[in-house]
């Protein structure tokens, strides 16, 4: 996967005004950080198709799933459990909202930490 600047832009402003947010390179795209922990991110895959990754938890899968063009993250063979895919053409304005929102509710349950590296 490779890093995907639209997308990030998007998140971006998707983000802006929430206090705590930061970023880093990392899981071959441009993560998120709320308080030190992931949120979303920006992808790319091989075939160009531009995604992103939100980090919803494994309470919320079951909902994300429902959701246009949602699908499980699979990094390596490897199934990882409270992440999803959404390809950023079916992710814009209130959809992104949406995606936010449900991520936030997730991740704002988690103790923050520090991550070093992050801008």
């Amino acid at each position: 996967m490779a890093y995907d600047e639209e997308l990030s832009d998007q998140l971006r402003v998707g983000l802006e005004g929430i206090m705590g947010i930061s970023e880093k390179r990392m899981m071959g795209g441009l993560c998120f950080f709320l308080d030190g922990n992931m949120l979303a991110g920006a992808h790319r895959i091989k075939s160009s198709e531009a995604r992103f990754m939100f980090r919803v938890g494994k309470a919320n899968e079951a909902e994300a799933l429902t959701r246009d063009g949602a699908e499980i993250v699979e990094l390596g063979g490897r199934r990882m459990g409270g992440l999803v895919f959404v390809p950023g053409d079916v992710c814009d304005g209130a959809a992104l909202r949406e995606w936010i929102s449900l991520s936030m509710s997730f991740v704002t349950t988690l103790p923050a930490k520090e991550l070093k590296g992050m801008r």
